[in-house]
């Protein structure tokens, strides 16, 4: 006997393809002369904000592009060692960094359709020198950290909300990126939606490839309850919601 709820999951997919065909869609917000949305999510708490080494001034040891390639790969045990600030600045700047900003647009260190970057970084910090546990954003622009919240408890309940998956527990730094789709779907219509997802999967190689150069290991993580990690990163889950998660630790 069939499973209606597979038939179900099956159809969405198909009626997301579909409905995201090029050109079957009305003219964007672009088109139509509005005005696009900000290029990152303003900060309005007053909490710490971690300034961040200067990307330059960061020197670590050079790893051959063809073996950080042939040698990436999941990796979902750490040692307890934590990463230092430049460590965690580097990665972030391979990630999200900022090399150029336009009125409406930036230019990063990883692609993206239209250069719309409509990603927010949220790093849970459970080992990092000189930064406290807790959760921060990164705020790309200024090329600093944002405190967002300092409960003791956040990290069991991001693992609770990336269904218990224990490397979450034993990482140094998971990486948690949003999407805020405006700023794609200005431009491209539903169709951005798609391009939100490729670009995740941008995002997370290099921080792969990036990971090798200060001895870390990544393991990435797709399988996650939406809505528990939307209420716990204190967005609404439509103008803005969790796409992508990856774990960062010393590799053992």
């Amino acid at each position: 006997m069939s499973n209606p709820g597979a038939r179900s999951l099956r159809g969405a997919g198909k009626e997301f393809m579909l409905r995201t065909e090029y050109g079957s869609q009305p003219p964007s917000d672009q088109m139509l002369g509005h005005p696009p949305p900000p290029l990152e999510v303003p900060y309005t708490k007053a909490k710490t904000v971690v300034p961040l080494p200067a990307p330059g001034s960061i020197i670590l040891p050079a790893v051959d592009l063809v073996d950080a390639i042939e040698g990436r790969t999941s990796i979902r045990n750490y040692t307890p060692e934590p990463l230092t600030l430049p460590e965690v600045a580097f990665l972030l700047w391979c990630t999200q960094g900022v090399r150029h900003v336009d009125r409406i647009f930036t230019l990063r260190t990883v692609p993206s359709a239209g250069a719309r970057h409509a990603f927010e970084t949220y790093l849970l910090i459970n080992r990092v020198e000189d930064v406290p546990p807790g959760l921060y954003r990164y705020l790309a622009l200024e090329h600093r950290l944002a405190e967002e919240s300092r409960d003791p408890g956040i990290v069991r309940q991001v693992a609770a909300g990336c269904l218990d998956q224990q490397h979450i527990l034993k990482s140094a730094v998971p990486f948690l990126w949003t999407a805020v789709p405006d700023r794609m779907t200005w431009r491209y219509g539903e169709r951005g939606y798609r391009y939100l997802h490729l670009d995740a999967g941008h995002v997370c190689q290099n921080l792969y490839l990036a990971a090798l150069s200060v001895g870390c290991g990544v393991c990435a993580i797709a399988a996650f309850d939406d809505a528990a990690m939307n209420r716990l990163l204190g967005i609404d889950g439509e103008g803005q919601f969790l796409i992508y998660v990856a774990t960062v630790g010393k590799k053992s």
